[in-house]
């Protein structure tokens, strides 16, 4: 156990050096003099509607130095598509500009028929200033009262304006906006001389520089808002916590029921015959078909497990404050890294339980079984991308990092764990003897079926958590903020023992009825909640979002289905881990012959 604890041990060591680096380094620590140059970067553009579909800065046709100078960026940077530059406009610190020129320029037919296409579809761009986002709209649509859209006008903004704040030496706060009245008609195909400006207004504040961060967590927690969001996820919390009581006391009163009539059987005639779950416990532990598959699919959600454990402790410990760009991507690839030599352990030690004799193949298996698939999607999204020329095209120098860190990293650490795992010699405690021949199992109900057991067991976990899906879905897929880890750890939590729960009771069910093909179904019915998500991502996608275009649907339902996929072995893991536990239980708690 030696490798999966040296890798359990890293990524702890890790989580330690992201929350140093994050309170160590919230935003630029610089201090300035006045007239000093302060950092202004312009990331990128794109429609607003579409968070995924964005492009460099001077893909549009503004204002661009002679040589464009790019800023050397993280790996997370890079995952989460930023590409900073040097933006045209010089903001130095405590230095006013009223309408200054930045360029004057000749817009040719085809320049206008770009802008005017960006302006329609409700462009906005991003920039940095001293690590502080800023945002605006390149343009505006008037549409009049009963226009026909071919009556539409098209202007594109020419001059911007920055309105600073400071604290003695440090820049706390920038917003941007337009002069509504300095406008270039982009209505026609016709060339059109536009001279670009901008201002820049200082005013000093008192808001200390630690909190300069705030603006951007409250912009989208309002305190109603906030108010309302803690009392639907406890209304929720506590309607299925309640439903979850209700169902185990259930469970518990027949478990004490079948404990009293299978001692009182024991006592009486011996050919008196067994029926219900006791009946099977020759066959309970037979281990299930495809074990490679089914050891692979355990080790891989206890590293997914892993992974988002971490990832919650970097969370609540305030690593990922709004604007840590790259952060969280930086921390998903490299705590994955680390942790694969648990799915190495894990499978390659249960396979071993199983009486598997390949577990070589079975590894390779693990190492490909969430890798496989989203290396796939990635391929065809980033082609994708590639054909838009979009920022989310990952460069061949990232794409290269990210080999080098699985095949130095992932890999070794995947087979360490699985060469301890291979030589831990732990059998598989089974607490009843396994008959030669498997009973028949009897016919049952179409709702006893795998498909309607797993709709079954997916429901309720998906309840507990569907409201929190919104604001997750308006932070990945659009432009609000989440900063509220604690009630998503919270949220967690109620899912890992809803899910645990459920799969329990309908295992319960299920060898009362004599079917003893439980493992799979197990990990089927846990893991089930993964499809319901991914069904609120059509209802989502559809009815509460303005995305559109084959690339952000194609990003949209590509990720959403790895996500949903990792969702999927992860509460599957849970759901049987919590399975073999309460079987084990109660077979041992029985006296079988």
């Amino acid at each position: 156990m030696a490798s999966p604890a040296a890798a359990a041990g890293s990524a702890l060591l890790l989580l330690l050096a992201f929350a140093v680096a994050g309170v160590v380094s919230d935003g630029s620590d610089h201090r300035y003099k006045a007239g000093e140059p302060v950092p202004l970067y312009a990331n990128k553009v794109g429609p607003f509607h579409n968070p995924s579909e964005t492009y460099r800065y001077f893909d549009l046709p503004f204002c661009s130095p002679e040589k464009v100078k790019e800023k050397s960026e993280a790996l997370g940077e890079v995952l989460n598509g930023d590409r900073l530059v040097d933006a045209p406009y010089k903001l130095d610190f405590r230095v006013d500009h009223d309408s200054k020129a930045v360029c004057s320029k000749k817009l040719t037919k085809e320049e206008v028929a770009k802008f005017r296409n960006s302006v329609a579809k409700d462009y906005y761009f991003q920039m940095y200033y001293d690590d502080l986002p800023l945002w605006g709209f390149i343009g505006k649509v008037e549409k009049g009262v009963k226009a026909e859209p071919s009556e539409w006008k098209y202007y594109l903004y020419r001059h911007i304006i920055f309105d600073i704040l400071y604290n003695n030496d440090r820049v706390i706060e920038i917003n941007v906006h337009t002069d509504q009245s300095a406008l270039v008609d982009l209505t026609e195909d016709k060339e059109a001389d536009v001279q670009f400006l901008y201002s820049v207004k200082w005013k000093e504040t008192p808001t200390p520089f630690e909190k300069r961060m705030e603006k951007y967590s409250s912009s989208s927690n309002l305190p109603h808002h906030l108010e309302v969001h803690w009392f639907s996820i406890i209304n929720s919390c506590v309607t299925v916590l309640l439903l979850t009581g209700f169902l185990a006391t259930i469970l518990m009163r027949v478990l004490k029921n079948d404990f009293v009539k299978y001692a009182h059987d024991e006592e009486a005639a011996d050919d008196q015959e067994e029926s219900g779950w006791k009946y099977i416990h020759g066959d309970v532990f037979r281990f299930p078909k495809n074990k490679s598959l089914f050891s692979a699919a355990l080790g891989t959600g206890t590293q997914l497990f892993a992974l988002t454990t971490f990832i919650f402790l970097l969370a609540l410990v305030g690593v990922f404050y709004p604007y840590n760009r790259g952060a969280l991507f930086t921390a998903l690839v490299v705590i994955y890294a680390l942790t694969s030599g648990i799915a190495g352990y894990i499978a390659t030690s249960f396979y071993c339980q199983l009486e598997g004799t390949n577990w070589v193949r079975n590894l390779l298996l693990t190492g490909c079984l969430f890798c496989g698939p989203l290396l796939l999607t990635f391929c065809f999204l980033n082609t994708v991308a590639i054909a838009y020329s979009a920022t989310a095209a990952l460069p061949f120098g990232t794409i290269c990092v990210i080999v080098l860190i699985w095949t130095l990293v992932t890999f070794p650490l995947l087979v360490l764990g699985g060469i301890a795992g291979k030589n831990s010699k732990t059998e598989f405690q089974a607490p009843c003897r396994t008959t030669k021949y498997p009973r028949e199992i009897p016919p049952l109900p179409w709702y006893r079926r795998t498909i309607p057991q797993m709709a079954m067991a997916g429901f309720l976990p998906f309840s507990a958590i569907y409201i929190e899906l919104y604001y997750i879905f308006a932070s990945v897929w659009g432009h609000k903020i989440y900063t509220i880890y604690s009630i998503l750890f919270i949220v967690f939590i109620i899912l890992l023992i809803v899910t645990a729960f459920i799969t329990v009771a309908l295992t319960y069910f299920q060898l009362a009825a004599e079917d003893h093909e439980w493992w799979w179904r197990s990990f089927l019915c846990g893991g089930s909640t993964g499809f319901f998500v991914y069904g609120y991502c059509l209802y989502y996608y559809y009815a509460r979002s303005d995305m559109s275009g084959f690339m952000q649907t194609s990003f949209f339902f590509g990720y959403m289905a790895c996500i949903c996929y990792a969702f999927f072995l992860m509460l599957g893991m849970i759901g049987f881990r919590a399975t073999l536990f309460f079987v084990r239980h109660i077979y041992k708690s029985i006296k079988c012959e």
